[in-house]
């Protein structure tokens, strides 16, 4: 909306830029549905079991500095709940302007980063109740700010009805495009964290409910924040689209603490699992570059700590240039996701070895640990892009021309098909990986019995239960693991 289109063009580019990231995501999540891996792993049979390593690094890297930046506005949230309660605490302030934060609002991040860090370190399976819980909670919320707007606005406003003012010099197509690379960018990251969640899934097929879920959901949350921002500016003035501030104005104490609650469980449960890589996916990719010193709980602490040391509000305040870099990494996630699916369901015809994926040397090694397939896969769309990035994160100082920016207009959607495309040409045509390609699939043991029958297969003598409870010698639970 900000380069000009009201929500009629809105509604439809949101539509289709949820449905594209829900075909993509459905189809990562049938990876792990079906080997019941996390992303850590899946990625190894593409980049290699060492070559994976920096992927890795690239999505546990975003998931700190995005997160960290999340818990300003969920303490932002927590600010409107305690104000509602002592309507002081909003201006209750003992420090200066240059701390880019107020007492009250610095007290509210640390409760709620206490809040956060908690619940990070929950197992999954308690996890799910906390997402059911939000659903209940947050939905009618949502749904209940939308119709207040609509009431205030009398049916939406400018944002709505007012006329579209597009940059006559970038055109309707090129900004049509550049908006559906937004919508397509804010998901893209779960399109690789999907495989954390659906490794749990019972069927494999329980991914495919995304590619119609996600456009109707998605496009439905749009709507309140359209109208919810029309109604603050016919209200006090101005358009405001931080919802805590919005939030923040409310005269009723009532409405102000339970929207505020409402949105911040929405906000945790994002940190957690959502379109911007959380807490989850990083203890996964800790977990999966240092399995011997890092679980996904002791993840979740480094993840807490660094929430504070990096002073996530000073970064808000002074760092524009690195939020545009996390606003347009999504160059980085459609390539990546790209040779994922190519090298799945083109190249390998949806076999995978589970057993070869744990193995440093076994089937997934290539050289020396490295598929330069990927990475020429990878660099290729990544590097046409970069300049676009470069200038979006420094306009004054990078100089392109106007090709690139309109290549970097849909960076995601370029970077997933070539990416794809060249990794299929080189791994069938140019050069074929010999001796990485399974005859069939070998999926991971369903039951304690099915892997008591393996372990005897291997000489073991002793069943999984006893081998993980009381290991006779530090080796045989390493070979197990």
């Amino acid at each position: 909306m900000s380069i000009g289109f009201t929500a009629r063009e809105v509604i439809p580019i949101t539509f289709a830029g949820f449905f594209i990231c829900g075909i993509v995501i459905s189809l990562t999540g049938r990876i792990a549905a079906t080997y019941h891996v996390p992303f850590p792993v899946i990625v190894r049979a593409s980049f290699g079991t060492w070559g994976c390593i920096p992927m890795i690094f690239l999505r546990s890297t975003v998931a700190l500095l995005w997160t960290a930046i999340s818990v300003v506005q969920a303490g932002g949230f927590l600010e409107n709940m305690i104000s509602a309660i002592w309507p002081k605490f909003q201006t209750w302030n003992h420090l200066p302007a240059s701390a880019n934060i107020t007492s009250a609002g610095i007290l509210s991040v640390v409760l709620y980063w206490g809040i956060q860090t908690y619940v990070s370190m929950l197992p999954i399976k308690k996890l799910r109740y906390f997402f059911i819980f939000k659903a209940v909670l947050v939905t009618p919320a949502w749904f209940a700010m939308f119709l207040w707007a609509v009431i205030v606005t009398k049916g939406g406003g400018p944002l709505v009805h007012g006329p579209t003012t597009i940059n006559p010099a970038v055109g309707r197509p090129w900004s049509a495009l550049q908006a559906l690379n937004v919508i397509i960018g804010l998901f893209s990251s779960l399109a690789v964290n999907m495989p954390d969640f659906a490794r749990f899934s019972k069927s494999h097929k329980a991914s495919a409910s995304q590619v119609l879920l996600l456009p109707v959901i998605g496009t439905l949350g749009a709507l309140s924040p359209i109208f919810v921002t029309s109604a603050y500016k016919q209200i006090w003035g101005e358009y405001q689209w931080f919802l805590p501030a919005v939030i923040g104005s409310f005269h009723s104490r009532p409405a102000k603490f339970f929207t505020g609650f409402a949105m911040l469980i929405a906000t945790l449960g994002n940190q957690i699992a959502g379109e911007y890589p959380g807490s989850f996916p990083f203890g996964n990719d800790l977990s999966g570059i240092f399995p011997r010193y890092i679980n996904i709980r002791r993840a979740a602490v480094l993840m807490g700590i660094f929430c504070l040391i990096s002073c996530p509000w000073d970064i808000i305040a002074n760092a524009s240039a690195l939020l545009s870099f996390l606003s347009g990494y999504s160059c980085f996630m459609g390539p990546l996701a790209g040779v994922m699916c190519s090298d799945y369901y083109l190249f390998r015809k949806e076999k995978l070895d589970v057993r070869e994926l744990y193995n440093p040397n076994g089937l997934y090694r290539f050289y020396g640990g490295w598929n330069w397939r990927a990475y020429v896969a990878f660099f290729v769309p990544v590097s046409a892009l970069i300049p676009g990035l470069a200038y979006s994160i420094a306009p004054l100082q990078v100089k392109v021309n106007a090709g690139v920016l309109h290549l970097y207009s849909f960076s995601w959607l370029f970077g997933i098909f070539t990416s794809a495309l060249l990794y299929y040409v080189i791994s069938v045509y140019i050069s074929p990986p010999v001796g990485t390609l399974s005859a069939v699939a070998a999926y991971p043991p369903r039951t304690i019995e099915d892997e008591d029958e393996r372990l005897r297969s291997l000489g073991f003598n002793a069943s999984v239960e006893s081998v993980l409870v009381t290991p006779s010698d530090e080796k045989k639970e390493i070979d197990l693991v």
